[in-house]
């Protein structure tokens, strides 16, 4: 995937799903609403992420609803997605062998395109 723009953020899926969820709870998309509206970016690629507590190809389900979820959001709040893409366990950012490890895997990233 061929990504331009930079990383406006990248948000820890707990604070948004529970565990082995795809569905944002009403302060997450509360939340999620204010930070797109607010952003001079109209258009953005939606990737998310899981840690490896399940197997590859649920994974990949998981974190592509997660990326879809987010990207309806981004819709509402009238802005453009470029791309929504799951990429499960498949990129970590820490190790999956710790709790802490596999929080900052569990991930949603936003990329702005100006």
């Amino acid at each position: 995937m061929c990504r331009q723009g930079p990383t406006c953020g990248t948000l820890n899926t707990d604070q948004f799903f529970a565990t082995d969820q795809h569905r944002i709870d009403a302060r997450g998309r509360a939340r999620l609403l204010n930070f797109f509206r607010s952003s001079e970016a109209t258009v953005f690629s939606i990737a998310g992420h899981t840690d490896a507590r399940a197997s590859d190809a649920y994974n990949l389900r998981l974190s592509q609803r997660r990326a879809n979820a987010v990207a309806a959001i981004v819709r509402e709040a009238g802005k453009q997605v470029s791309q929504s893409v799951g990429y499960g366990e498949r990129k970590p950012r820490a190790t999956n062998n710790t709790a802490e490890g596999m929080s900052k895997n569990r991930r949603v990233e936003i990329i702005c395109v100006r």
